[in-house]
């Protein structure tokens, strides 16, 4: 039997089964409007708004609880200038020679390149980094568990928070991405995971006409 000091009763609320049908149509209707923006408005956002959602990713569930993600957000002009730059060296990279034809056709219809203006251009960059060890109240050094379970989750809660603030997103993944340590000034245990731009999208952004595939297609039901 575990010490009851430990835990603390459930905050749970019920919901009759029309009220959950309702609820899980309207999430459903709102994420569904989520798109990757890669033009974006250069207009500022507040603050609170980035500070909340990054609260709701770190409410995620975690391996063991140990929470294995570090957000840096970052504002300032002249790091994203210079997040650009390296991530745009890589991306070159990426499309002249470590790319496969296959993956460059399947790329094809999103219409990327190694152009990354929006790095620059919008408020923010949430820069998600996965460690791969945590410190204990002593200072000694305590490996996490699952953590790319752990961090892929807090990141998708991020993206909805976001999305459901009223926020456009992109996840931006250059590789390899080691540069965001030494930007960033971030230690060697962690990894860098992830890019999530935010912002407002640019007067006139397109997006391309792209589909998801139906619930018969992704789940079934046994």
């Amino acid at each position: 039997m575990a010490n009851s000091e430990q835990f603390l009763p459930l905050e749970f609320e019920p919901l009759d089964d029309a009220a959950k049908i309702e609820r899980a149509r309207a999430f459903y209707q709102l994420m569904q409007r989520r798109r990757s923006v890669r033009e974006f408005s250069d207009a500022p956002v507040p603050r609170e708004v980035i500070e909340q959602a990054l609260r709701t990713a770190g409410s995620a569930p975690s391996g063991a609880n140990m929470q294995p993600w570090h957000f840096c957000v970052v504002a300032s002009a002249s790091v994203k200038r210079e997040i650009r730059q390296a991530a745009e060296a890589e991306e070159r990279e990426f499309y002249e020679r470590r790319a496969s034809e296959e993956w460059l056709d399947a790329l094809a219809p999103l219409g990327t390149d190694a152009h990354k203006p929006f790095l620059e251009t919008a408020p923010y960059l949430i820069v998600i980094f996965l460690k791969k060890f945590s410190e204990g109240g002593a200072g000694e050094q305590r490996k996490n568990y699952y953590t790319s379970e752990s961090v892929g989750i807090a990141t998708g809660m991020l993206l909805a928070a976001l999305h459901n603030a009223g926020l456009a997103t992109l996840t931006h993944t250059p590789s390899p991405m080691k540069f965001l340590n030494e930007i960033l000034g971030r230690p060697v245990n962690e990894r860098p995971y992830m890019v999530v731009v935010a912002g407002l999208p640019a007067e006139g952004a397109q997006v391309p006409a792209i589909s998801k595939k139906p619930l018969d297609e992704i789940a079934e039901f046994i």
